[in-house]
C-alpha cells in the first residue's frame, strides 16, 4: 500500500487531528514484519540519492515537525543511515538569534536549503514562526497569520528551481509523549535531553494542536504537501518516510550524467599504462 496517499493533507483539506489515531501502522504488525520492506525503501533512497548527486539537477528538502519527544531527531537518523553524508546536512532551528531576529523570519532560513544535487533536512524549521510564536504570543497575530502565505510562496520558489520538498508532521498521543520523557529520565544515556520545558509546554497542548492543524490546512499545497505520520510506533515512523521519500525521489525522474571525457581515449591510455 501507498502510505503517501493514505498520509497526505490534501491542499485546504481541515484537519483535525484528533480524528487521527497516532498508533496507526498500516497494514505491519511489527517491527520485525516491517523490516524487510524499510530495508528495501532505504537500498532504494541510497540508490536514487547516488543518481541526485551525480546528476545535480535536483534537490530534496525534508522538513520535520512535531511536538517534543514526537522522534524528529529519530527521523534525522533514520534518513542519514540511507544517504551519503556527502550529499546530505541536517539542520536544527533553535531560537533566533539577535541577528536573525533582526531580520524577516525567513532570512535565517534560505541559505540552508539544498543546492542541487543535495539533500537538506530541516529538525523544525520555518514552520516554528507560525507555532511557538503563535502559541507563546511572541509576535501579535496580524504579524504571524501572514506568515503562512509568505511561507507557501517561499515553498513555491523552491519548488519552480526542482527542489521537491517534502513535509512531515510526526504526531504522537500525549500519553506516549509522557512515556518517552519517562524513558529518557530512566536512561542515563538519553538524560541529557530532557529540560524543564519538556513538561511545562505539556501545558500548551492543545494550543499546539490548534496550531498545527491551521499549518497543515494552511500550508498543505500541491508542490509541497503535508503527511501526518502516526509516531506512536517508530517504526512505522520510519518505514512511512522512507516509502514517501522513495515513492517522491523516483518521481524526480533522474539520469545519471554522461561522461564528460572521450571514454575511447582514456581506455587507451588504460591499456597502455597497463602494458608498462
Amino acid at each position: 500500500m501507498s502510505y503517501a496517499k493514505d498520509l497526505i493533507v490534501p491542499p485546504g483539506k481541515k484537519v483535525k487531528l484528533k480524528d487521527i489515531d497516532p498508533g496507526y501502522h498500516g497494514t505491519h504488525e511489527s517491527s520485525d514484519k516491517a523490516l524487510p520492506d524499510l530495508q528495501h525503501y532505504m537500498e532504494k533512497i541510497k540508490a536514487l540519492q547516488y543518481t541526485m548527486y551525480a546528476e545535480r539537477g535536483h534537490s530534496l528538502l525534508i522538513v520535520l515537525q512535531g511536538i517534543d519527544a514526537a522522534g524528529k531527531d529519530g527521523v534525522c537518523r533514520h534518513v542519514i543511515d540511507a544517504m551519503n553524508p556527502q550529499g546530505c546536512s541536517v539542520v536544527g532551528f533553535k531560537q533566533p538569534s539577535a541577528e536573525e531576529q533582526a531580520h524577516d523570519f525567513l532570512w535565517r532560513i534560505h541559505p540552508h536549503t539544498p543546492a542541487r544535487g543535495r539533500t537538506a533536512i530541516f529538525n523544525r524549521s520555518h514552520y516554528e514562526d507560525v507555532l511557538v510564536v503563535r502559541v507563546h504570543k511572541l509576535a501579535p497575530e496580524p504579524v504571524w497569520s501572514k506568515h503562512y502565505e509568505q511561507i507557501n510562496a517561499f515553498e513555491s520558489l523552491l519548488t519552480h528551481n526542482n527542489t521537491t520538498i517534502l513535509k512531515f508532521f510526526l504526531y504522537i498521543s500525549k500519553d506516549e509523549q509522557l512515556a518517552r520523557f519517562k524513558q529518557r529520565l530512566d536512561d542515563p544515556s538519553r538524560q541529557w535531553k530532557i529540560s524543564e520545558s519538556d513538561y511545562t509546554e505539556r501545558a500548551y497542548w492543545d494550543d499546539y494542536i490548534s496550531a498545527y492543524e491551521d499549518m497543515l490546512e494552511r500550508c498543505s499545497t500541491e508542490k509541497a504537501p503535508w503527511y501526518v505520520i502516526p509516531s506512536n510506533h517508530k517504526w512505522f515512523r520510519n518505514l512511512a518516510v522512507s516509502q514517501i521519500m522513495s515513492e517522491a525521489m523516483e518521481k524526480m525522474d533522474m539520469k545519471m550524467p554522461k561522461p564528460t571525457v572521450d571514454l575511447a581515449h582514456i581506455r587507451k591510455a588504460y591499456h597502455k599504462a597497463e602494458k608498462e
